[in-house]
């Protein structure tokens, strides 16, 4: 179960834990923006499978970490 976190929290996590620059701002995207995943495919030129694989495993580790 994830935690209620302000958004300042949420980025200074992912932050922490997602090393890839491209993974940190596409997660932020979805998490913190609510982009939907297929706005997010084709803003970093993905396919919206990549772009949920992604998504699942940086979500996963955040669960790890909280």
């Amino acid at each position: 179960m994830m935690k209620e976190l302000s958004r300042t929290q949420w980025e200074n996590l992912i932050d922490e834990w997602i090393l890839n620059q491209r993974d940190r701002a596409l997660l932020k995207r979805r998490l913190l923006d609510g982009i939907i995943f297929e706005d997010l495919a084709e803003e970093f030129n993905l396919s919206v499978r990549q772009t949920k694989r992604i998504v699942a495993q940086c979500t996963e580790k955040l669960i790890r970490h909280l």
